[in-house]
């Protein structure tokens, strides 16, 4: 679905119509795709527990760039990690720390339009500054990208990742308050995977036969540039999709096994991803990591944040063109050798255990509403955490060591994805219910029985898509450190405009 601000195709701004590139004007599968550089540090440092450890320490600009998206358009101004977009990746081991100085180079004035209307963005905010959060990352609350913790050009901030927990693609983003959504869509965006032992031994697709697919769109002029719109809107979904930093690449592959790491990094699009149904392919994880056993399945469904770990088997496809896409879009083709090949890779019946987390395990039930601001309640019209603004004092402070139960119940129509920072959690179920009757009586009534989580969520999330109309509960082991952290919509257009919360994991009594 077109949204209104986007419903003609060309947009008219405070000086002239800006025409807006129509992709299928565009040939197809004429770019390969380009595949994230891996990030090298540069020396070590010392931990700082005075354990005398040295762990790798690397250093990652933030640089104004130039890329071509497509062979026939020109170069287009982004914004980068290390020179490219995605950015640099980082390929680290479970129990491996590191440190990261990112560093902001970035120019002064923001190359797209700042609402200064928006919370957290005022005019006498800097116009460019940026906070980087490793999405997925359980992380000291003084490395994980607080919101308000920016730095100016100029400036950089070193964190620290001990990259303690299991095996997980983990992806890395802007996330300064009131303009993380320009800043992503300008292209800070990379990709963290963390490997351990115990998925190595598994016998999956690995080295060359491992890719990361990264799934974002954009409205582009016809001269090749992005285009925004200059005022607050509820969501922005494009015209154009890209994987890795392309429109509508190919990708040449063997006749076997390949293992795909794929990451919805869009603004606000809920991807389906849908193949061939003639072509093998297995959901063998989610956002946190592998799943108990392998799922059949011939579509994925992604929302923002969320993430899928597949294995596609080629092997049945030789000499073949196989497309990947989803409602809206053509994605990409993947172009099969006729050769056949010998495939050492397996995916096996069983992957990780992945226990369910016992209801009775929690020691506290919150319930958490979505709201959409009605016409007149805000300047800008947007959505809140529990009829909650940013700035007001924080009220939901788990105790480190204990398990919660979150009932997110969604009063609005649009899908949510819900991400908390520093833990991981499992999806129990979701359930329909009156909204209608809720917000004018108080009274909860369900429209049909809880549904249990699909078998390809069955795993540790950290984002979790929260349908219209609906309760869905998670339940939230609160491990790791104590301190601030905060859980929001990512949708990005939403996040900015205050669906966004701080909440604060409080120290265990001794």
């Amino acid at each position: 679905m077109v949204p209104r601000a986007f419903s003609q195709t060309a947009r008219r701004d405070a000086k002239a119509v800006v025409p807006i590139l129509d992709p299928n004007s565009l040939d197809r599968f004429v770019d390969p795709l380009p595949l994230p550089v891996v990030a090298k540090p540069l020396g070590e440092r010392a931990l700082p527990d005075k354990s005398g450890e040295r762990v790798p320490f690397y250093r990652v600009p933030m640089r104004a760039i130039t890329a071509q998206l497509h062979r026939d358009l020109p170069p287009t101004n982004l914004w980068s990690y290390g020179g490219s977009v995605p950015g640099v990746m980082f390929d680290t081991q479970c129990g491996q720390g590191l440190f990261v100085e990112w560093a902001n180079e970035l120019p002064t004035k923001h190359f797209l339009p700042v609402d200064y209307s928006v919370h957290g963005a005022g005019p006498d905010t800097p116009e460019v500054r940026t906070v980087v959060h490793l999405h997925g990352a359980k992380t000291p609350p003084e490395s994980d990208g607080y919101p308000e913790d920016w730095s100016v050009p100029g400036e950089s901030r070193t964190y620290y990742y001990p990259n303690q927990q299991d095996a997980a693609q983990l992806w890395y983003h802007d996330h300064a308050i009131g303009i993380t959504r320009l800043n992503i869509y300008a292209g800070l965006l990379g990709l963290h995977v963390i490997r351990d032992q115990a998925e190595q031994q598994l016998g999956l697709p690995n080295g060359k036969y491992e890719v990361p697919l990264v799934l974002f769109d954009r409205h582009l002029r016809r001269d090749g540039q992005l285009s925004y719109p200059s005022s607050w809107v509820p969501e922005v979904l494009g015209e154009v999709p890209l994987v890795n930093g392309k429109i509508f690449p190919y990708l040449d592959v063997e006749a076997r096994k390949y293992r795909f790491r794929v990451v919805n990094a869009a603004n606000g699009r809920l991807y389906r991803l849908s193949w061939p149904h003639e072509v093998e392919v297995h959901q063998i994880g989610t956002d946190q990591g592998l799943l108990p056993a392998p799922v059949a399945i011939t579509h994925v469904v992604l929302a923002p944040g969320e993430r899928a770990d597949l294995v596609v088997d080629f092997a049945p496809q030789r000499g073949n063109r196989i497309v990947l896409s989803d409602d809206a879009f053509t994605l990409m083709e993947f172009r099969v050798s006729a050769a056949a090949v010998s495939d050492p890779s397996e995916v096996p019946a069983r992957l990780r255990p992945v226990p369910r987390a016992a209801e009775s395990s929690a020691v506290k039930t919150r319930w958490l509403t979505l709201d959409e601001l009605k016409k007149g309640m805000s300047a800008s019209g947007g959505m809140l955490l529990n009829k909650t603004p940013w700035h007001m004092p924080i009220t939901e402070k788990p105790v480190l060591g204990t398990t919660e139960i979150w009932e997110l119940a969604n009063l609005t129509d649009d899908v949510h994805p819900i991400h908390l920072h520093l833990v991981r959690f499992q999806i129990l179920d979701r359930r329909r219910f009156d909204v209608f009757q809720y917000m004018t009586t108080g009274t909860l009534r369900y429209r049909d029985p809880a549904r249990l989580p699909d078998p390809d969520e069955m795993g540790w999330k950290d984002t979790a898509r929260v349908d219209g109309q609906t309760v869905t509960r998670i339940i939230v082991p609160f491990e790791g450190y104590a301190g601030r952290y905060v859980w929001h919509c990512h949708n990005l257009e939403h996040e900015d405009n205050e669906m966004m919360r701080p909440y604060e994991v409080l120290a265990a009594r001794t």
